[in-house]
């Protein structure tokens, strides 16, 4: 079913500071998710069937309905937003264990967790415009690293999302102003999975 409110962050603005600074996570959260989680709903309002299903298959199976071609990029939009910030807020929850199993999986197809977070960084400093870099699973099960411009989301694809950074800059610029670099190099203190 459909969410009709923001999932609750488990942890308080403040919580990922000095990183991400509270300002800008309640400006983020607040504002922007909450607005990419209206527009995606008020997108869904003429197709009652879409409604039945949650977001993920709404986003995946995007092509397989029969909508307006108007609202399917309006649903694709700020479905995506809305689905990309619940992914993101939830892989910088402070309460969160680190992943043996994935970083086991990471070491062993980038050589080393090091190699991989270069390679990341070097993709989402590298981006052009707003959009997310992102570490996923493709259809056959193996990790992946691309961006994606805008709101797109990986579910389009067939992939499962495990990690993204939003390189939007109403995502760090209060605190970081221009410096997309110096924001991703410190995004990784809030992640504790790896």
């Amino acid at each position: 079913m459909l969410d009709t409110e923001l999932p609750k962050l488990n942890y308080n603005f403040d919580a990922l500071e000095p990183y991400i600074d509270a300002e800008t996570m309640e400006i983020h959260y607040s504002k922007h998710h909450k607005a990419y989680l209206e527009k995606f709903l008020a997108a869904l309002d003429k197709y009652s069937d879409l409604k039945k299903n949650n977001p993920q298959d709404i986003i995946k199976k995007l092509n397989s309905f029969s909508v307006e071609e108007k609202d399917r990029l309006a649903i694709k939009n700020f479905g995506g937003g809305y689905l990309n910030h619940n992914l993101y807020w939830q892989i910088m929850d402070p309460n969160n264990k680190r992943d043996e199993r994935l970083i086991d999986e990471l070491e062993k197809n980038y050589g080393s967790l090091n190699e991989f977070k270069k390679l990341f960084n070097n993709l989402a400093i590298s981006h052009f415009g707003s959009g997310w870099t992102w570490l996923v699973r493709d259809e056959k099960g193996v990790l992946q690293i691309y961006s994606l411009p805008n709101q797109d989301s990986p579910l389009t694809l067939g992939h499962e999302p495990i990690l993204t950074v939003d390189l939007w800059e109403h995502a760090y610029y209060l605190k970081y102003q221009n410096r997309r670099s110096e924001y991703i190099e410190n995004w990784w203190q809030t992640i504790k999975i790896i």
